[in-house]
C-alpha cells in the first residue's frame, strides 16, 4: 500500500510540473508562429542536413516546446504550426502518454518534414495522426544521418528533436498522436 501511495504521490507530482510549466507554450497564434519560426532557423542552421531536407518537404510540422515528465506513467505536451508553402496552414498539438520504466522530466522540440503530397493529404484530413500508424516517418538521429542525405529521401516524413533540456530516462516521438486545434 505503501509503495501504490508513492506511485500515486509521483505521478501527481509529474502532473504538476506539466501544468506548471505550461506557461512555457505560446499563449496566442502569434507566439505560437514566431516560436516555430525560430525553432526552425535554430534547427535548420545547426543541421544541414534538415537545412536540406527542408528545401525538399512538402510541409513542415514544427513544435517548439513539448514537456515530458513521469515516473512509470508519463505524458508529453506541446503545441505546434503547420507550415505549408511558406505559410501557417494549422495549429496542431502533439499529445503522448506512457506507461513503463521512466522517471525524469525534459523539455524538447521536434520538427516534422511532410515529405510527399499523401503525408500532407493525411495530417490535414485525419482527426489525428498517430506516429507509427500512417505515412512512415523516420526518426533521425546521429546514426540515420550518417546514411541520409537529401538525395535518398525516400519515406513520407522524417523527424528530428532538437533543445533537448532535462532529465528524462527515454525519450520517443513512438505512440504521439498529433492533431489539429481551432484556438492554441
Amino acid at each position: 500500500m505503501k509503495s501504490l501511495l508513492s506511485i500515486i504521490t509521483a505521478f501527481a507530482l509529474c502532473v504538476f510540473t506539466l501544468t506548471a510549466t505550461s506557461n512555457a507554450f505560446a499563449t496566442t497564434k502569434d507566439d505560437l508562429t514566431k516560436d516555430s519560426d525560430q525553432a526552425l532557423a535554430m534547427l535548420t542552421k545547426k543541421n544541414q542536413l534538415a537545412a536540406d531536407i527542408s528545401q525538399k518537404a512538402k510541409a513542415v510540422l514544427i513544435f517548439p516546446n513539448i514537456v515530458k515528465a513521469g515516473l512509470v506513467f508519463g505524458g508529453a505536451y506541446g503545441e505546434g504550426v503547420l507550415r505549408n508553402a511558406g505559410s501557417i496552414d494549422g495549429y496542431y498539438n502533439s499529445i503522448s502518454a506512457s506507461f513503463g520504466w521512466q522517471a525524469g522530466a525534459q523539455s524538447y522540440g521536434y520538427v516534422v518534414f511532410l515529405m510527399t503530397d499523401s503525408a500532407v493529404k493525411y495530417i490535414k484530413e485525419t482527426h489525428g495522426w498517430e506516429i507509427g500508424v500512417g505515412p512512415t516517418v523516420v526518426l533521425v538521429n546521429e546514426g540515420v544521418a550518417k546514411n541520409l542525405s537529401s538525395t535518398t529521401l525516400k519515406d513520407d516524413a522524417y523527424a528530428f528533436i532538437f533543445d533537448q533540456q532535462g532529465l528524462m530516462a527515454s525519450l520517443s516521438i513512438e505512440g504521439t498522436k498529433i492533431s489539429r486545434i481551432k484556438n492554441p
